[in-house]
């Protein structure tokens, strides 16, 4: 336990749900109250640390019952509740265990059957002979002295939180780790077992107004001084008494406010807390903490496993990407937000989510993954990346990725995801959509195939539906396509010796009065899919467009109405305006 405080390994308590922490006080106050009914009445049976058990053994018993403790105890109970309810500051058990002992003393109930502490032994307890040398010894029990480290480092995990929730204060896990592995390690040198914390001294230490550890130490103190100076009259404490505190601790153990809240929120928390008090009832204190904790790791796992994964849009405002059901996608592209780390348990929901989707889009090509929410990835999910990577690559799309996390951006340098995907995949998220659509989407499918306006970009697109004569981009035979570069063709077009090449502009009529080449003639992309083609089949033709992408298409709806000497200017207008020749423009 001391090397695992030093360690700084109190964040494995961070493990323990707050309704682990509400269903084990719950079940502890219960079995407390249950465990004390026994010196309550004062019968005699075995004891067990179960509650079915001694219930088994209680109710038998009932009519053996002893009325001088019986009313000793209810009477230090009502007397405890009537202060702490006129008098909260006074020390109630105290005044109330003071007052039985008294009676006790002068009516002489202890030889009337009341049974009393009797008198505690004055001397400190002998050094022990550690054999620490016995390596075989230490050995053998190093397996079981690990167990109890660990489920009294939980047990007391669970008892501080407990105790820390009800008061408010803050939990240094590290320092309870120092503190209890320093008390075992004490407790061995007297001959004493290994410590851990206790739910009913605790209890009682919370229920007389304790506020810092010095109230531990006084205890303590206190304890040492009536061990040594007033163990005669500590003697006459009767046991009853002390079962009548610990019943008004224990009920004070139950947040039943609390319990009413979590039975009221979410099934998995009402479920652990639930799980951890019926354990806490049935089977041993140490066991029902680890049920608990076994509960709140499988919910975890299970949330963190099926993390949601949503295609998002913009909104009417064109401001955020949100979630938006019902609203169609772009044909194209498809934005998906990951809200979840991508570990080895949760990769296989999110690729059957990516996977679904592709299903109701199947023309969508390519896929931006929204990865704000990712702080963990690890290699699991990298293979999972380029498994969508490859099956967009595939299709004739691609995969880009957006606001992804520093510590996930180095995984991913680190494995090589950054080289195989590229680094110019990564994109900021103000700009990302803006990006694709000037980079890498077809506008000829935004303009002639598509009519939903998905984007703030697509508003100002004119719509030409011709859906059925476009072809796409992946139809094209890849070589199919001749290209020149801007300064042959700025040649050709100031060569006198030779005819110069018609140059359709196949874009829109608004794209071609802000800029195009002086001797270009404009045929738009829709006109030539609509109308009859009467150009010349005896002279070259170069189609030119924005990027390319355009005048490729119409190149090859060319050369299917059997021209041949056609081309696309590489690059299109942006390379043109790259290479500084004229462009004319109407006013």
């Amino acid at each position: 336990r001391l090397v695992m405080g030093m360690a700084k390994l109190g964040v494995l308590v961070n493990f323990v749900s707050d309704a682990v922490i509400v269903g084990f006080s719950a079940g502890a106050g219960v079995l407390i109250g249950v465990n004390q009914l026994k010196h309550l009445f004062r019968v005699e049976f075995p004891g067990s640390p179960g509650m079915p058990e001694t219930l088994y053994h209680f109710f038998p018993h009932l009519p053996e019952t002893h009325f001088y403790s019986l009313a000793l105890g209810l009477g230090t109970l009502a007397l405890v509740v009537l202060l702490q309810y006129f008098a909260p500051k006074l020390p109630g058990p105290l005044i109330a265990m003071v007052a039985a002992s008294v009676v006790v003393w002068g009516l002489g109930l202890d030889k009337r059957g009341v049974i009393i502490i009797g008198k505690l032994p004055p001397a400190l307890p002998p050094l022990a002979e550690l054999p620490l040398f016995d390596l075989q010894l230490l050995g053998q029990l190093s397996t079981g002295a690990l167990a109890i480290a660990t489920i009294g480092l939980v047990a007391a995990a669970s008892i501080s939180r407990s105790i820390a929730a009800q008061t408010g204060q803050r939990l240094d896990s590290n320092q309870e780790f120092v503190g209890q592995g320093l008390a075992s390690l004490l407790s061995g040198v007297f001959s004493g077992y290994a410590a851990s914390g206790s739910f009913g001294r605790s209890a009682v230490n919370y229920g007389a107004n304790a506020k810092t550890a010095l109230s531990s130490i006084f205890a303590s103190l206190f304890v040492f001084v009536a061990i040594t100076l007033f163990s005669p009259a500590a003697a006459y404490i009767p046991r009853a008494a002390l079962s009548g505190v610990l019943l008004v601790m224990a009920y004070g153990m139950i947040d039943r406010k609390e319990m009413a809240r979590i039975w009221r929120g979410a099934r998995g928390d009402a479920f652990i807390m639930v799980a951890t008090l019926s354990a806490t009832l049935l089977l041993p204190l140490e066991f029902a903490v680890l049920i608990g904790i076994l509960a709140s790791f499988a919910r975890y796992a299970l949330e963190t496993s099926v993390p949601k994964v949503q295609v998002v849009l913009p909104d009417d405002n064109f401001n955020h990407l949100i979630y938006r059901p019902g609203k169609p996608s772009c044909p194209q592209l498809g934005i998906i937000d990951i809200l979840g780390d991508l570990y080895f348990g949760a990769v296989s929901h999110v690729e059957d989510a990516i996977q679904e989707n592709l299903k109701k889009n199947p023309e969508q090509r390519f896929l931006l993954l929204r990865m704000r929410s990712v702080n963990h990835c690890d290699i699991n999910g990298i293979h999972m990346l380029e498994s969508v990577m490859r099956l967009y690559r595939q299709r004739g799309g691609d995969l880009y990725l957006m606001r992804v996390q520093g510590p996930v951006r180095a995984l991913m340098r680190t494995t090589g995801f950054r080289t195989v995907l590229g680094i110019d995949h990564f994109l900021p998220d103000d700009g990302a959509v803006t990006y694709l659509f000037e980079k890498i989407l077809d506008p000829a499918v935004c303009i002639y195939e598509c009519e939903i306006r998905a984007f703030y970009e697509c508003q100002n697109l004119p719509k030409q539906t011709f859906a059925d004569l476009v072809p796409l981009r992946s139809q094209i035979p890849p070589g199919s396509i001749p290209a020149i570069s801007p300064q042959r063709l700025h040649q050709q077009l100031n060569d006198p010796a030779a005819e110069a090449p018609l140059v359709l502009d196949v874009r829109e009529a608004r794209e071609f009065r802000r800029s195009h080449i002086p001797q270009a003639r404009l045929f738009s992309l829709s006109k030539l899919l609509s109308q009859a083609l009467d150009l010349p089949k005896d002279r070259q033709i170069v189609c030119v467009c924005r990027t390319g992408r355009r005048s490729s298409r119409a190149v090859y709806v060319l050369q299917q109405h059997n021209y041949e000497d056609v081309a696309i200017l590489r690059g299109g207008m942006i390379a043109w305006e790259a290479a500084g020749y004229l462009e004319a423009v109407e006013l």
